[in-house]
């Protein structure tokens, strides 16, 4: 549970487990190329795979071989951070694309278990409350590190968490490494609070003003600032923050005629101009207090219908009633159903799950307030400031251009679910199966028998065990998951379940292989994409290995896949990353499996999840023995 305390000798501070953390290693050239055509061997018909082949022996042997010894020289110069920081992070700020469109992921919470703290108010001030609790103990440098353990068994065990904190700091970190657990890199978490993305020409800024103590509320379009710091960088007490939001929900203004955020959901550049003639119009100060405020907290003014309903809104709503650039938005719907929108160029799942994970065990186990608290008397009319914003012609017919594309978008975007309920975590580990590889083996199987192929996918993991990490790429497509899903769609009846059984485990074991491999810094994608980078910025013409249409293929990710299980979720989503392609955000439970899928009209989503359902059947059937229904 997140609370302020003071330091004691038991309580190690956030950075003396992280201070040492390994820096994140470049892989070898040659095992990238081995990975990377490993990847390919499931995508590209024989003649397809020889030309990509003979493209990577060129680039191993010729300028790739030149571009990664200046990858290495650079980063022996660099200490200070990952080799893919600089890079990777530049790409996030060069995205031209408009953020929304692009789709922010979102998590929802479970509701509070008692049923009574999910009235509106309570919940908002409850869960603002909370935040800002996080953020004191962030910024006063208590907040213990995630701690990725290899070995759960041996590390993961309140034996060693009690041993650990006694040991010296200076020798902390190497005991975590002694038996296989790995302190999470932190540097992403000053970003949370008081963060922005700011759209500019070319190449956006990230923003951070941690002096600022003023809360961003937006409900019905309209855009309302409070302090909830005071000058001592204290929380103002929660009575006054209920105060406070309880005149916001009171105000009974329509809908401005030009909703300002729909600006946050236009193409970056367009978005650039058109914040540089806010400004020019006398707008910069309210646009400093959007800016800076610790976070967006986002009140709608209806109920949730279902889960498909929670996903649409919590991932895009209407446009209204988002600020889409924010670090992040936690959006709080009449009937108090929960979600935090978050903003992907600052960080990552790690950082926001553990925000995430915090907000909703403080809030339900030490709420502020209880649903029969009565906010205190306060003049909320001079303390909250509805900020009113000047909009010219040009300014007007943006918004109504950006709410017309924002429209037309969202109009085209299907989400659907299921939950299968025969059995999850518990059941698959018992068969020695990781749960993870099976629903990546579904999506598989799913995707042949709807449409005949084997494409190019994209499984998140993080590298947060070493100096500033970000993410690399597990592909779970493989030529053992190709051949499993072939001979679980095409040829069941030629295959006794022993031996489907049997291709589960090679998919499960190369799976866990890549997992591993990929949270270690030893994928392909990053390294390629950082001697991309390296050319690009010394003005070496594009090696030919990066014209293959092979390689624009293997990056057009069909199927993008992300995972997050916890107590306090309830769901997640995303949309797909490519016109063609589905976003599936999935969790296997003890005894269930999920999927939240999204696409566009050039797939069907629905139909997808029944293939999906249909797979997990299968392989049910065959790990019990039985035949697979034709």
């Amino acid at each position: 549970m997140v609370q302020i305390r003071a330091p004691s000798p038991t309580h190690r501070r956030a950075g003396s487990l992280t201070h040492h953390l390994l820096e994140l290693p470049i892989p070898k050239l040659e095992d990238t190329i081995r990975r990377y055509l490993s990847a390919q061997k499931p995508l590209l018909d024989d003649g397809q795979f020889r030309k990509t082949e003979q493209f990577c022996k060129s680039f191993e042997n010729g300028i790739g071989k030149e571009l990664h010894e200046q990858l290495v020289a650079q980063d022996k110069q660099n200490k200070h951070t990952s080799y893919i920081s600089g890079p990777w992070f530049d790409m996030y700020l060069s995205a031209r694309d408009s953020i929304v469109l692009n789709f922010n992921p979102f998590i929802a919470f479970n509701p509070d278990p008692k049923s009574e703290y999910n009235d509106q108010l309570t919940r908002a001030t409850n869960m603002t409350v909370s935040a800002i609790r996080f953020l004191r103990t962030l910024r006063e440098g208590l907040l213990e590190p995630e701690v990725f353990h290899l070995n759960p068994a041996k590390s993961d065990t309140d034996t060693f968490k009690k041993l650990i904190r006694f040991v010296p700091s200076s020798l902390s970190w190497y005991g975590a490494y002694l038996v296989n657990a790995y302190p999470l890199d932190m540097s992403q978490y000053f970003r949370l609070f008081n963060s922005t993305r700011l759209p500019r020409p070319g190449r956006d800024e990230l923003f951070t003003d941690d002096k600022a103590r003023h809360l961003l509320v937006l409900r019905k379009g309209h855009f309302y600032v409070f302090d909830v710091l005071d000058e001592n960088g204290n929380i103002v007490s929660a009575s006054e923050i209920q105060a406070h939001l309880k005149y916001i929900l009171s105000d009974n203004s329509p809908v401005p005629e030009f909703p300002l955020a729909y600006l946050a959901t236009e193409n970056r550049d367009v978005w650039a101009e058109l914040r540089q003639k806010l400004v020019s119009d006398g707008n910069e100060e309210n646009l400093k207090k959007v800016d800076s405020a610790v976070f967006c907290l986002c009140l709608d003014d209806f109920p949730i219908k279902d889960l498909v309903h929670l996903s649409h809104n919590m991932l895009h709503g209407d446009g209204t009633n988002r600020w889409f650039d924010k670090s992040f938005n936690l959006i709080i719907a009449k009937d108090g159903t929960a979600a935090v929108h978050f903003e992907h160029a600052w960080g990552d799942g790690v950082a926001v799950l553990r925000f995430f994970n915090e907000v909703f065990k403080d809030s339900t186990q030490a709420p502020a307030i209880t649903p029969q608290s009565q906010p205190v008397r306060a003049d909320s009319s001079a303390a909250v400031q509805k900020l009113s914003f000047k909009l010219n012609d040009a300014l007007k017919a943006g918004i109504s251009a950006a709410k017309e594309k924002f429209d037309a978008t969202t109009k085209t975007l299907t989400i659907d679910l299921i939950r299968f309920q025969r059995g999850g975590k518990e059941f698959l580990k018992k068969e020695k199966l990781s749960p993870d590889s099976v629903a990546q083996l579904a999506f598989q199987m799913a995707f042949l028998r709807q449409y005949g192929q084997t494409v190019a996918t994209y499984e998140s993991c993080s590298t947060a065990a070493f100096k500033h990490g970000r993410t690399e790429t597990i592909r779970p497509a493989s030529i053992f998951t190709k051949r499993c899903s072939e001979a679980f769609v095409r040829e069941p009846s030629k295959h006794s379940a022993k031996e489907l059984q049997q291709m589960m485990a090679e998919c499960s074991k190369y799976h866990g292989q890549l997992t591993k491999e990929a949270a270690m810094g030893q994928g392909f994608d990053r390294h390629l994409f950082a001697l991309r980078y390296l050319a690009a910025a010394k003005g070496i013409a594009l090696p030919e290995l990066y014209l293959d249409p092979a390689y624009g293929q293997i990056n057009h990710n069909i199927l993008s896949t992300s995972t997050l299980v916890s107590p306090a979720v309830n769901i997640g989503g995303f949309a797909p990353v490519v016109p063609d392609g589905f976003g599936i955000g999935y969790a296997v439970h003890d005894n269930w499996i999920g999927c939240n899928i999204s696409s566009y009209p050039g797939r069907n989503a629905r139909e997808f999840l029944q293939c999906v359902e249909k797979a997990l059947e299968d392989m049910f059937d065959a790990i019990e023995g039985k035949p697979i229904k034709i």
